[in-house]
């Protein structure tokens, strides 16, 4: 009540009576208390919802609404709150310069008397809030007694008959000629309007937060809150009403002040002043009337009994006020320094004492309050609280609003008067008068909020509240979901969405990049890791939240998902089949090439093999991704490896961690996750050339990725080359054909080659080479009979016989010697496709393995085997 209760009411409540009439003035106050109400509602909802702790506002709408939102209305609120103890500290002021002025004192001058005082009040009330929470409430309680006995006294004032003096300045008592005077409005001056005396009335609401501002004060916040502000609100406007139809009855709109304007017996006028005996119409005409109720702010202290106690009323009620906001003020700054979301404010976050009092935000809230001091004029910086705090209304409002239609399991407040709709209702009357009072103040409250809120969304600040933002994001995501599973697909929207046997991410930066390149923001990318589950070592659980954090970090678009099994086989047909929900499941699956698959267990190469089989089998895409140096960067992390992954560089999520207590070490640690190593990837490929090599019709995910890369800012440039098989004779009305195919798929495909030579029998020494990798994996048919190759053959599948490198052999040279023209023509390309071949049942996993190397071999760029499912991707059609 004390906060409520402020300058406005006595200085300015029967100045707002004046021009609104009584009538009106009780609409401007009904329509402030019913914003405070249904503002104060929303308040003990979320205020029950939960512990409240320190910073009341602020930490209310910041745990409602995330960082987003809160930060910025913690720095405006509390930068409002300063301004209402200025505002306060004014009222004050003007007090004092009335009471020097009635006695023919003044300091300077009337202004500068105002910011004089003003100053030396808010240094006093500092000194007050620097000594604690125990003074404060205690000089709040000598203020609350005043103002008691000062209403008591107005009530009082206006039953005693009137005196020749009272009368001479526009005070008669009772009388229903003057009720029904100043019933209607009477307009006058440049601030004669509704909304302007709206706007100049409305601080005289804003304390009903003052209560939730000290909530980490109180004994039991959660009863506290609701039972408090609604009480305060309700006896307030009693208050507000009374004394607005009291004085509206009692005192007319223009006086003198002369004793020597009280009618005789042989002078006659006509007006409402001449029926009671006096004739003001002289100094009205002239418009210099010093009294009366459109003249004079201190009219309350003219129709008490005794004036002086209206005085200590209005220091009461002004000092108390400006008191309370400037408790206020720094406790919600104090709490935002706190949360750490703005940088450069941490400094006034240290608390001092026990209850960690914000001396240093005491001292902030203290110099911008003496910067609006200096403006001594209480009627500008009226509409200017006004807008902020109904800013702030707008927003606790909807905090509520948008917490309760989010059905979030965790809302559940005791308080249960309220109602979603009302709190909505709130949020958009408080809008709508935000730009009806100071529509330039509103646009600069959205501006400044707006950029806050932007500042807070780019950082992105590690802190998790539970707000409803994130219920509501999950309510969204959660519908469009089931409703995009009741919709066929179509190949317009077809997107690759894949599944990357990443293991850790962060060991295989390159291979997350690459992905991450076409399909963020257009499309679904999961990171799968696969973990041993013969390891007892392996903690899946544990290593998410390091890995996700390394993902955002890198702002990669990424699901992390780790996965138990006993071989990346059966993982990776798990996750095929488990991952992903509804539509958005993936349809590409992405590996690393293997590099060591000559020195690896065979059974492992085996796995390797079947598990790309097994994935075109589910009908499935797949790339392979090899780079000249590797994918694995585990030498280049400050931290353990696991020991699979320094067996096998290249072998995607097949893993096997060190002991658990070495695990548990590494994932405490932020050294992993926070390690950033740069991949070719990352940097502007330049004009380089993209070469597809499309040996054969896949459905045309062989070209849909390459035109996704073209879209990326760093592949802008990069020119994209399709190579395709032809012969001599006809080459060019291939090449015609094939650009006429490209430019129906609107793919910006920069030129067609067609090769005429890839029929030619490969170099010599490159079948040499390519033998050289299979010797291994050899098994020599002349020493042995056909009985014993048949068993050989049973127990390791994946070596070659003679009778199968023969039959093979046409294939075999057809991949040396796209190597080799793959090599002539793209050594300086930026990247590389070409078509993954399938494996064949009877292509030993060994043979199949060397044609992939035989294929990739020698090439200093990215090299992607590519292969879609058949399904086709691109379209030249509008249906």
């Amino acid at each position: 009540m004390l906060n409520i209760w402020g300058v406005i009411l006595f200085l300015r409540l029967p100045w707002i009576t004046s021009q609104a009439g009584i009538l009106l003035t009780w609409l401007i106050i009904f329509l402030s208390v019913i914003v405070t109400s249904i503002t104060a509602l929303s308040v003990s909802a979320i205020s029950t919802n939960g512990k409240v702790s320190s910073g009341g506002t602020y930490f209310m709408i910041s745990r409602t609404l995330g960082p987003e939102i809160g930060g910025p209305i913690g720095m405006v609120y509390s930068f409002a709150n300063a301004l209402a103890s200025a505002l306060n500290t004014v009222g004050f002021a003007e007090t004092v310069r009335d009471l020097l002025r009635d006695y023919n004192a003044t300091i300077i001058d009337p202004v500068n008397d105002v910011r004089i005082v003003g100053v030396v009040a808010i240094t006093g009330l500092l000194l007050i809030s620097l000594a604690g929470m125990e003074w404060e409430s205690k000089t709040q309680l000598l203020f609350f007694g005043i103002l008691m006995i000062s209403f008591i006294n107005y009530l009082v004032g206006t039953l005693i008959p009137a005196t020749t003096q009272k009368q001479a300045t526009g005070f008669f008592g009772y009388n229903n000629e003057i009720f029904l005077s100043n019933l209607m409005p009477n307009w006058r001056g440049p601030e004669g309007s509704f909304l302007q005396m709206f706007a100049i009335f409305f601080p005289s609401a804003i304390g009903i937060l003052s209560g939730a501002n000290i909530s980490g004060d109180l004994k039991d916040p959660e009863k506290a809150i609701p039972r408090g502000t609604l009480m305060a609100i309700f006896w307030t406007t009693v208050s507000y009403l009374g004394i607005s139809a009291t004085v509206g009855a009692c005192v007319v709109q223009d006086a003198s002040g002369n004793l020597n304007d009280k009618l005789s017996e042989n002078i006659s006028c006509e007006g409402l002043t001449c029926s009671l005996g006096w004739n003001f119409s002289q100094c009205e005409v002239y418009h210099n009337c010093s009294y009366g109720l459109a003249n004079n702010f201190q009219v309350l202290t003219m129709v008490s009994g005794f004036g002086p106690l209206i005085t200590a009323g209005i220091f009461s009620a002004t000092l108390s006020s400006a008191l309370g906001f400037m408790v206020s003020a720094p406790k919600i700054f104090q709490c935002l320094c706190r949360d750490n979301i703005y940088p450069y404010i941490g400094f006034f976050a240290k608390g001092y004492g026990k209850n960690h009092e914000p001396l240093r935000a005491y001292v902030l809230t203290y110099f911008i309050a003496v910067a609006f001091i200096l403006i001594a004029e209480l009627n500008f910086i009226a509409p200017l609280i006004s807008n902020f705090f109904l800013c702030c209304y707008a927003l606790i409002n909807f905090s509520c609003f948008h917490a309760s239609i989010t059905n979030s399991p965790g809302w559940r407040p005791s308080f249960r008067y309220y109602s979603c709709w009302v709190a909505l209702f709130g949020a958009v009357v408080s809008m709508v008068l935000m730009f009806l009072l100071t529509w330039w103040a509103a646009l600069l409250t959205f501006c400044l909020i707006l950029f806050l809120m932007g500042y807070v969304t780019y950082k992105k600040p590690e802190v998790n509240w539970g707000s409803s933002v994130q219920a509501g994001t999950y309510n969204m995501a959660l519908s469009y979901s089931v409703s995009l599973s009741g919709v066929e697909d179509h190949i317009k929207n077809f997107r690759p969405q894949c599944l990357v046997l990443t293991g850790p991410p962060n060991l295989r930066p390159a291979l997350v990049d690459f992905v991450g390149s076409f399909t963020k923001n257009i499309s679904l990318m999961i990171c799968g890791d696969i973990f041993m589950e013969d390891d007892k070592s392996a903690l899946p659980h544990h290593n998410t939240e390091v890995q996700v954090k390394w993902l955002n970090q890198r702002k990669i678009r990424a699901f992390y998902t780790p996965f138990v099994a006993s071989s990346l086989r059966e993982g990776t047909r798990c996750l095929l089949q488990a991952t992903g929900l509804g539509k958005l499941k993936p349809n590409t699956l992405v590996m690393g090439f293997k590099n060591n698959w000559q020195e690896c267990s065979p059974n492992i190469l085996e796995d390797y093999v079947c598990t790309i089989n097994d994935t075109f089998d589910s009908n499935y895409g797949v790339c392979l991704l090899r780079m000249m140096d590797g994918l694995d960067n585990s030498e280049e992390i400050d931290g353990k490896v696991n020991f699979a992954l320094e067996m096998d560089t290249e072998e995607m999520g097949h893993q096997e961690h060190k002991s658990q207590e070495d695990d548990e070490d590494d994932i405490g640690s932020d050294v992993a996750p926070s390690k950033q190593v740069r991949t070719v990837f990352q940097s502007k490929q330049g004009k380089k050339t993209i070469d597809v090599y499309w040996i054969s019709d896949d459905g045309g995910l062989t070209l849909l990725v390459p035109y996704l890369l073209t879209r990326r800012k760093r592949w802008r440039q990069a020119k994209v080359r399709v190579f395709i098989v032809g012969e001599v004779h006809n080459m060019e009305e291939h090449r015609k054909e094939m650009i006429s195919l490209l430019r129906k798929f609107r793919l910006d495909i920069h030129d067609v080659i067609v090769m005429t030579d890839s029929e030619r029998p490969p170099h010599s020494k490159n079948m040499k080479r390519f033998e050289e990798t299979l010797a291994p994996f050899r098994l020599r048919g002349g020493l042995q009979d056909e009985a014993a190759l048949q068993e050989l053959k049973k127990d390791c599948p994946w070596n070659v016989s003679d009778r199968e490198l023969e039959a093979l052999k046409q294939k075999s040279e057809r991949k040396v010697r796209l190597n080799e023209i793959i090599r002539k023509n793209s050594n300086q390309a930026a990247l590389v496709l070409m078509t993954l071949p399938v494996p064949r049942a009877d292509c030993p996993s060994a043979l199949y393995m060397a044609w992939l190397n035989a294929l990739t071999c020698g090439l200093h760029c990215p090299a992607l085997l590519i292969r879609g499912n058949q399904q086709n991707v691109l379209t030249f059609y509008c249906q």
